[in-house]
């Protein structure tokens, strides 16, 4: 039996149209370009990450899995002969996204191997007069998403909401949605990678012709009555207590502002993932000790039991329910 310990991957980055270079800010290494988003935990075929610490360095998520697979993953976070059940993103909104909306797990339609997607936002940090897309207006139905779709007028369809940093967003599958322009965002997600693109603004990608879009695909999986999303402002918690942000099949997220040592512990049933929000500090478990600050994510081994996090920090805290 490995001594478990908080693992900590080498991100995947990856270059979008609507990308920049804020994640930067958070001391990680960018290859040039558009960078939109970090795979910083994957086990994916489109990105898998490596660990970069301890003993276990350079191994991928998926030969962690296929080695150490319950033990580390824990009960309900392990599946046989599944990946890694979530997916982990830091997000750098430097233009709009495409207005998207993902399928379920059922959508006869997925690609091969695929899930669907059911996903959460914490925003990390907004410019002035930030906002998303959340949802579609009230009575805006199949005929009516499709009409406007047709016309060019989607955007009168859709629900816009003003952001700011520590606002928390989920996003069940079925739930039209889009990040726009001026916000950093951690992204904790089911592991799929299907996005059905409603529309995309009629620009360029980055090889200067139209992304495709998924209008049937898109038509066929919207939740015209709502698909449950829900959001928050998550100021006003106290020192060393865990505020629930997200709930779903897939995943628990918690936010938790360390202000004195805080003793912590896995359970047997469920991997911890800890993203470090804001600020720096420690993180110990029996064996070591390592120093930890804003943007870095890290994997804690459902067999590593007790840890302690101090200093100043914000984490957000996901589980396997």
């Amino acid at each position: 039996m490995t001594q478990a310990y908080p693992l900590q991957f080498k991100p995947e980055m990856k270059e979008r149209i609507w990308g920049g270079r804020a994640l930067e800010q958070f001391g990680l290494e960018l290859p040039d370009g558009a960078i939109g988003e970090g795979w910083m935990i994957g086990d994916h075929p489109n990105g898998t990450t490596k660990v970069m610490n301890g003993s276990l360095a350079g191994l991928g998520l998926d030969e962690i899995r296929e080695r150490y697979g319950r033990e580390f993953f824990g009960t309900k976070g392990y599946v046989e002969n599944g990946r890694f059940p979530l997916l982990i993103k830091l997000l750098d909104c430097n233009d709009d996204l495409s207005i998207q909306v993902h399928p379920t797990d059922s959508y006869e339609k997925l690609p091969k191997g695929e899930l669907g997607k059911t996903e959460m936002w914490y925003i990390l940090a907004a410019e002035p007069g930030a906002k998303i897309i959340y949802g579609l207006k009230e009575g805006v139905d199949r005929p009516a998403l499709a009409a406007a779709i047709e016309e060019g007028r989607v955007m009168d369809c859709l629900q816009e909401v003003p952001v700011e940093a520590g606002d928390a967003f989920y996003i069940p599958a079925g739930t039209v949605h889009a990040l726009c322009a001026g916000v950093v965002v951690a992204e904790i997600q089911q592991n799929s990678d299907t996005t059905y693109r409603v529309f995309d603004y009629n620009r360029p990608g980055l090889d200067g012709k139209l992304r495709e879009l998924h209008v049937e695909d898109s038509l066929n999986v919207t939740a015209y009555e709502g698909a449950g999303a829900s959001r928050m402002k998550t100021d006003g918690i106290g020192g060393n207590e865990w505020l629930a942000i997200a709930e779903s099949p897939y995943f628990i997220v918690e936010k938790g502002l360390v202000r004195a040592p805080w003793k912590l512990t896995t359970t047997t049933e469920s991997f911890v993932i800890l993203v470090i929000a804001e600020g720096s500090g420690t993180l110990s478990w029996d064996g070591g000790k390592q120093d930890v600050k804003a943007g870095e994510c890290f994997l804690l081994p459902a067999s590593l039991g007790g840890y302690e996090l101090d200093g100043h920090l914000t984490v957000l805290r996901s589980v396997t329910p």
